[in-house]
């Protein structure tokens, strides 16, 4: 029997065309297994409370944060282990980059996790940080990105346009409105405005930080966009609830 076994394998391994048809059935059954179950569920993330869409000021921060490749440095992602936890904060939920797309997890710590860096600095030491990184932390070998504080930022700069951006999102399944599309460029300008009128900003993105933020009021620039996006970052979440809805949904499921 075991011998019978045996010559069957040596003929299958001998026989190249056998062998890929056998390759190609085990590896269409993995992946009927793995991929059958989604068509069935609405969603694999669960929802959390505080998770809204960027703003399209952060939106195109986000966009100048891919453009200059910062996510080749810094990972967005906090995995469930002590010395991270201590370091960087509460471990990454999935629901914090269910709107990201793409998502900007990483692979390399070049430098720290930016999963949780809102509020974490002010708006002064960003701007110091980005213009000369040395001045603040003198072993950092991060290259000046001064010129976004000269670089303006207008809606028509960011994706050909916010407007036409927010809709595309919104087509790969990111709630915007048709209220969020009509404002967009205005909320753009407004949320780095002081004297601006933001209360329909805040009401369609509930804890939107509006302020100027690279300490030039009267100009809009890219290093506004930039900072507003990295003030965001984990600031939407209240983690020890979502932990909390998440053990529950978990006993519920059992």
């Amino acid at each position: 029997m075991a011998k019978s076994i045996m010559e069957r394998h040596t003929t299958l391994e001998r026989n190249i065309t056998l062998l890929a048809l056998f390759a190609f059935l085990v590896v269409a059954i993995g992946g009927i297994v793995e991929i059958a179950p989604l068509f069935w569920i609405d969603n694999t993330i669960e929802k959390v409370k505080g998770m809204r869409p960027y703003t399209p000021l952060e939106q195109a921060g986000r966009d100048i944060y891919v453009r200059e490749g910062c996510y080749l440095c810094h990972s967005q992602m906090i995995r469930p282990f002590r010395d991270e936890v201590e370091r960087y904060g509460h471990y990454s939920l999935a629901a914090e980059s269910m709107y990201d797309h793409p998502f900007q997890w990483g692979s390399e710590r070049t430098g720290p996790d930016l999963a949780r860096v809102g509020g974490r600095y002010s708006d002064a030491w960003h701007v110091q940080h980005l213009s000369n990184p040395q001045s603040v932390v003198p072993q950092s070998i991060m290259p000046s990105y001064a010129y976004l504080k000269d670089n303006p930022l207008s809606p028509g700069d960011v994706e050909g346009s916010i407007t036409a951006e927010l809709k595309t999102l919104k087509d790969v399944g990111v709630p915007y409105t048709k209220d969020d599309l009509a404002n967009a460029e205005a909320d753009l300008k407004a949320q780095a405005d002081p004297n601006a009128d933001t209360s329909g900003l805040l009401k369609r993105y509930p804890k939107a930080q509006a302020r100027d933020f690279d300490g030039n009021p009267a100009k809009l620039s890219e290093m506004d966009a930039l900072i507003a996006y990295l003030q965001v970052l984990g600031t939407m979440v209240d983690v020890n609830d979502a932990t909390a809805q998440e053990d529950l949904a978990k006993e519920k499921g059992r």
